[in-house]
């Protein structure tokens, strides 16, 4: 009786593996297919990309697309600022993020959960609507056009500090405690025990703001006005006209543009997927 329950069992696993698979399948196909329809647009002639009905695949390939972005932007000036601008974002929200989630996390104060509660609620605020007083300050300082007025604003983030205690408050006290018995003051503690510990947050955080900061189109597009000062979020907007655009070029600038952030994560992908998994470990 029990064999023939086991046998039974064995063709519902069975079937239920196919239908995970299959579902797995369907969900990579439709996540795949943009970035896929992307780089055969961008292999086109601009009169394949108005086609109706559309063509999957190009008659030519026109690799000169590709050049004619260069022609077209001053890319090379567009990458280094987004380079620029992504790695001040990154470096400075892991410097100043890890330090406000460990204070909240572990330094004991009146007002601790309040001022943590009045923190995260930044994050119900839409970004567009600081636009205008970001937009207001920089140029006061006299920041527009310049790397400064790019990065700064990305400094700070509400949503990496609430990362980051997370990872703070799963952390085991007891070599903290066994710092502190050495003499060692929350500084130390911080520096030597706990941000060593809490690095697949920071990693996570890294991945996280800096897929953030390379993507950022809206508050770059309103502080630069000069080709050669905007990230290429920005810089390829510009490529899209009132009545015009050649949907093959702004296809092979966006592929350039993607690439590196695709590389990254496949790289880091591993380290990504672990740090969002230990996040949630604890509340």
């Amino acid at each position: 009786m029990a064999d023939g329950t086991m046998t039974g069992r064995r063709p519902m696993r069975h079937a239920g593996r196919v239908a995970t698979h299959v579902v797995l399948i369907i969900g990579a196909i439709v996540m795949v297919g943009p970035f896929v329809w992307q780089l055969l647009t961008s292999l086109k002639a601009f009169s394949e990309t108005t086609r109706v009905p559309p063509t999957f695949l190009p008659d030519r390939w026109e690799w000169s697309n590709y050049l004619q972005v260069f022609d077209l932007l001053p890319l090379g000036d567009m990458f280094r600022n987004t380079v620029l601008m992504t790695a001040g974002r990154t470096l400075a929200q892991l410097a100043f993020c890890s330090l406000a989630a460990y204070a909240f996390a572990r330094l004991r104060f009146r007002g601790n959960n309040l001022l943590f509660g009045l923190f995260l609620s930044v994050l119900m605020v839409p970004s567009q609507l600081f636009l205008i007083p970001q937009y207001v300050i920089v140029q006061d300082l006299g920041w527009v056009n310049t790397l400064p007025g790019l990065i700064v604003p990305g400094m700070f983030s509400a949503f990496g500090t609430f990362l980051l205690r997370q990872f703070f408050l799963a952390l085991p006290r007891d070599m903290e405690e066994a710092a502190r018995l050495d003499g060692a003051n929350p500084l130390q503690v911080f520096w030597h025990v706990a941000l060593p510990l809490a690095r697949p947050g920071l990693l996570a955080l890294t991945i996280l703001t800096a897929l953030w900061s390379w993507n950022d189109f809206m508050y770059p597009l309103v502080v630069t006005t000069d080709p050669a000062k905007m990230p290429l979020s920005a810089g390829l907007g510009t490529l899209q006209g009132e009545h015009f655009t050649d949907y093959s070029i702004l296809m092979a600038g966006s592929a350039l543009a993607t690439a590196p952030m695709v590389v990254a994560f496949i790289l880091l992908q591993r380290h990504f997927i672990q740090g969002i998994a230990f996040t949630g470990s604890k509340g």
